[in-house]
């Protein structure tokens, strides 16, 4: 699986890149700014990004923008973005096109090798990858006034957090120690109460919960 990596901190870079070809990736290109950083995708046409928001030369949101432009002239190129701070705009952006194969994390993530690398293949599969902390956020904007999230039991609100981050009904089994079939019920009543259309697809859903999290009240 190749990888263009996009992070202006060397020992960061270097990092990365040695954790990646560990666990199987070939690097395609490691670069350090938003210029490389276009270039590298248009060239490379690799089948992942895993790109810092904060490039240089602006050091605002270059590597973000930079990805987006890529996924506009390639939809549904997978990308992770890794970001130092929880930024709900970033999240936004990148749930906007619908197509999936996103993620955003934040860069402590990347200290917990099994979970970082478990993000970038399944955002490479199509899949989401979204940061605990995005969620928690999202989950908090809305309010306890928000009626649907109310009605939710402690234990559908566990599920929901763990199905907007990107998980299957067997990885929500495995995190809160009960069955699957004990997690497609809680599913399907959080789909119910929140007046989503049921869908076994995972990313389907992920991107269904995740809209409705962040719609405007």
């Amino acid at each position: 699986m190749r990888v263009v990596l996009a992070e202006d901190l060397f020992l960061l870079r270097d990092g990365l890149v040695r954790m990646l070809t560990a666990y199987g990736f070939e690097i395609a290109a490691a670069v350090e700014s938003g210029p490389e950083l276009a270039k590298a995708l248009e060239e490379l046409t690799p089948d992942v990004a895993v790109v810092d928001v904060r490039l240089p030369p602006t050091h605002t949101d270059e590597g973000l923008q930079c990805a987006l432009a890529a996924r506009r002239t390639r939809p549904g190129l997978p990308v992770l973005v890794l970001s130092q701070h929880v930024e709900q705009l970033y999240a936004r952006e990148l749930l906007a096109d619908g197509n999936g194969a996103i993620g955003y994390l934040l860069k402590d993530r990347v200290f917990d090798a099994e979970q970082f690398v478990d993000a970038v293949r399944r955002v490479a599969a199509g899949g989401t990858a979204m940061d605990p902390q995005v969620i928690q956020q999202l989950l908090s904007r809305r309010s306890a006034e928000d009626r649907p999230l109310a009605r939710l039991t402690p234990r559908e609100r566990e599920v929901l957090e763990l199905m907007a981050q990107g998980r299957s009904n067997a990885g929500i089994a495995a995190q809160l120690v009960v069955t699957e079939r004990a997690v497609a019920k809680h599913t399907s009543n959080i789909f119910a109460k929140l007046g989503l259309e049921v869908s076994d697809d995972d990313n389907r859903r992920v991107l269904a919960v995740l809209a409705y999290l962040d719609q405007d009240r």
